[in-house]
C-alpha cells in the first residue's frame, strides 16, 4: 500500500502541539499541573480547552488509521509483539530513567522531597509508596506521567489484535464500509451521540485519572475513537468522504462552538425571572454536552479530511520528523520540567521565562534525539526506534 504521507503529517502536527500544551499547562491559570511557572493567566483557559477537546483523541485515531493501513502487511502474533516491544520498552525505559526528573521537581516544589535528585532516584527506583501529596501517582511508588499514552495504546492494540478475526469479518467490512457511505450529517452525527452517551453516563462517576485500571471514561472515548480510526481508515470511500465534507464538518465545528458559547452566555447574563430559566438545568447541560463531542468528533473529520487534501504529499522534512516524533514525545515534558524548575526561582517575567522554557524542550529535544539517540543503535530501541541506525 502506498504510504500515507497525511498520516505522517497529522501525527508530527499532533505530537507538537502536545509540547505546546504541556508549556502552556506550567501557565494556564486554575488548572493543576506538576509544576506551575512563576506566573499564571486565566487567559489561556480557552485555547486550552478547544485544543484539549481532540489532541489526544486524534493520537489514538491516528493509530488506529495507521493499523488499518499497515494491517494486510502483518501477522497478528508478530504484530503483538512488535507493537510491545515498540511501546512498553520505552514506557519501562521512560519511567526508571527519563521521567524521574519529573517527580523530584514536583515533589521539592511542594516541599514533600528533600532536595537532592540522586537521593530521590534510589529511593523512587524501590517503588515504594511515597508520602500523600508528594507527586503525582505517588501511592504507586513511581509514575509514567505523560507516557500514559504507550500503556493505553498498547492495550488498545492488543484487544483490537486478538479481536481481528471479528473486526475484519465480512458483516462488520459491509457494516463500515457502509457508515463511509452514510450521509455527512450520519458520519458526524452517530459516533457524537456514542461519545455523548460515554461523557454523560461515564464522565460523572469516573473522572480523568491516566492510571489504567480505574479510568472507565477515557477508555471508553479514547477506544471508540481508536476502533473508529481501524474500522473507518481501511476505507477508500471514507477517505473520499472526508475530504469532500472537510468544509461542511469544519462549519460543524464552528457551529457547535458557537452554540456553546452561546449557551454560557444564557447562563450567565438571562435575568433570574426570564422564561428559559425555568426550563431543568439538565436540557441546559444536554446541550452543551453535545455540543462538545460533536466538536471533538467533527474537528476529527476536518483534521482528516484538510490533511488528506493538502497534506498527502512526500514534504522533504516528513522522513526525518516522523522517525523524531517517538524520542522528542519521550523527552519533552521532562527537559520542560527541569528547564521551568531551573529558570522559576529568576522570574523572569511573563514573556521571557515560557519562551525560554520552549526553546529550552525543543533545544534539548533535539540535540539529544540527534547528537545521541538516533547515531546509537542501543538507545533506539529504547525510544520506540528501529535499533538500525540510518
Amino acid at each position: 500500500m502506498t504510504r500515507r504521507h497525511d498520516i505522517d503529517a497529522l501525527r508530527i502536527i499532533a505530537f507538537a502541539l502536545l509540547i505546546l500544551y504541556h508549556t502552556a499547562m506550567a501557565y494556564v491559570g486554575e488548572w493543576g499541573f506538576h509544576l506551575k511557572g512563576s506566573f499564571t493567566t486565566d487567559a489561556l483557559q480557552w485555547p486550552m480547552r478547544l485544543l484539549n477537546g481532540w489532541r489526544m483523541s486524534l493520537l489514538f485515531l491516528i493509530s488506529g488509521v495507521a493499523i488499518a493501513l499497515t494491517r494486510n502487511r502483518l501477522q497478528r502474533g508478530r504484530f503483538i509483539l512488535k507493537r510491545t516491544g515498540r511501546l512498553l520498552l520505552p514506557l519501562a525505559f521512560g519511567m526508571f530513567v527519563v521521567v524521574p526528573i519529573q517527580p523530584y521537581c514536583e515533589g521539592v516544589s511542594r516541599g514533600m522531597v528533600a532536595p537532592g535528585f540522586w537521593e530521590f532516584l534510589l529511593r523512587y527506583w524501590q517503588v515504594r509508596p511515597w508520602p500523600e501529596g508528594s507527586f503525582a501517582g505517588d501511592r504507586f511508588g513511581i509514575t509514567w506521567n505523560h507516557l500514559w499514552y504507550l500503556a493505553y495504546l498498547w492495550v488498545y492494540t492488543t484487544i483490537l489484535a486478538i479481536a481481528l478475526p471479528v473486526l475484519d469479518s465480512a458483516p462488520l467490512r459491509s457494516a463500515s464500509r457502509r457508515f463511509a457511505n452514510a450521509p455527512g450529517w450520519m458520519l458526524t452525527g452517530l459516533p457524537a451521540l456514542l461519545l455523548l452517551l460515554w461523557l454523560v453516563w461515564l464522565a460523572p462517576s469516573y473522572p480523568a485519572t491516566n492510571t489504567l485500571v480505574d479510568d472507565v471514561h477515557q477508555h471508553a472515548k479514547y477506544g471508540t475513537v481508536f476502533l473508529a480510526g481501524y474500522l473507518l481508515g481501511r476505507e477508500p470511500r471514507f477517505w473520499e468522504r472526508v475530504e469532500a465534507l472537510r468544509w461542511a464538518t469544519l462549519a460543524t465545528v464552528l457551529g457547535a462552538v458557537a452554540w456553546y458559547l452561546f449557551l454560557e452566555a444564557l447562563g450567565r447574563w438571562l435575568p433570574p425571572a426570564s422564561p428559559l430559566r425555568q426550563w431543568p438545568e439538565p436540557f441546559w447541560r444536554l446541550q452543551s454536552q453535545y455540543c462538545e463531542v460533536v466538536y471533538s468528533w467533527g474537528m476529527l473529520l476536518t483534521l482528516l479530511g484538510w490533511g488528506k487534501h493538502c497534506l498527502d504529499r512526500p514534504f522533504p522534512w516528513l522522513p526525518y520528523c516522523t522517525e523524531a516524533i517517538y524520542p522528542w514525545y519521550v523527552l519533552h515534558q521532562s527537559l520542560m520540567i527541569a528547564v521551568l524548575f531551573w529558570l522559576k526561582p529568576m522570574q523572569l517575567g511573563p514573556w521571557m521565562e515560557p519562551a525560554l522554557v520552549l526553546l529550552g524542550t525543543v533545544g534539548g529535544c533535539l540535540l539529544l534525539h540527534e547528537l545521541l539517540i538516533r547515531r546509537s543503535r542501543w538507545l533506539r530501541p529504547l525510544f520506540g526506534l528501529k535499533s538500525s541506525v540510518r
